[in-house]
């Protein structure tokens, strides 16, 4: 086995019916941009209804139907905010949790040493998150995953990880191994993927991918090292 090796996210995700919500981070092939995606899966109605919303540097997650929402709490948030030189991606309303502590002078780890798993028993789905750092024309981000320590949802387990910006290599974390009952959660460090150049062929390769019952949102954004422009790409399969 290559530990070096990456995989494409069609190899990673393609035939697995329930990945749950994902985070991609990794440099584009030629070494000169920033990538980073956003999914979420769902397998309930209260899950699947919903769509991702673009405003300005950041994204909201609102009700695709709002007379269909159940339970708003987990499913209603921003997945990413942007910070000073710091982008922010989570599953989660921790997003703005690592939000208020950069701007109070703390650390994305100090954040999370504050929240846990969500409240979902059984399955208590793990919270992930990922803040990209740029300085100097180049970038590190680090990832983290907060999962339940036992089957009874007593304590939580916090890991963290810490990556340098390599050419055309990723790291993808999500928050299920696949679907069951409680539904298994991610196992082990983020996978190493491959990270084209074209932000259309990265977001067609992972939208493809995904189970087509239960995706239901994705966004992709590339950011230029050097001229700082970024561009997006937004698909809701609720329209």
């Amino acid at each position: 086995m290559n530990v070096y090796e990456s995989k494409t996210m069609g190899e990673l995700v393609a035939g697995n019916s329930y990945v749950g919500r994902g985070i991609v981070i990794g440099k584009s092939l030629d070494g000169t941009k920033v990538a980073f995606a956003y999914f979420i899966m769902g397998r309930s109605e209260n899950s699947k209804n919903r769509i991702f919303q673009e405003e300005g540097s950041d994204v909201t997650i609102y009700p695709f139907d709002e007379s269909k929402v159940e339970d708003p709490s987990l499913i209603i948030y921003s997945p990413v905010k942007v910070y000073e030189n710091n982008v922010i991606v989570t599953n989660g309303d921790q997003t703005d949790t690592i939000y208020d502590f950069l701007a109070d002078g703390n650390t994305f780890e100090q954040a999370l040493e504050t929240r846990e798993f969500e409240p979902d028993m059984p399955n208590f789905t793990p919270r992930i998150s990922g803040m990209i750092t740029i300085d100097e024309g180049d970038f590190t981000y680090k990832m983290s995953i907060l999962k339940s320590a036992d089957a009874q949802g007593t304590a939580c387990s916090r890991y963290t990880f810490s990556y340098p910006a390599l050419s055309g290599v990723g790291s993808f974390i999500h928050t299920y191994v696949c679907d069951g009952n409680p539904i298994p959660t991610f196992m082990g460090e983020p996978e190493r993927t491959v990270i084209p150049n074209d932000i259309d062929e990265f977001t067609n390769e992972i939208w493809t991918s995904l189970d087509e019952d239960n995706k239901v949102s994705l966004y992709v954004r590339y950011i230029d090292l050097a001229t700082g422009e970024a561009v997006s790409r937004l698909i809701n399969k609720n329209k």
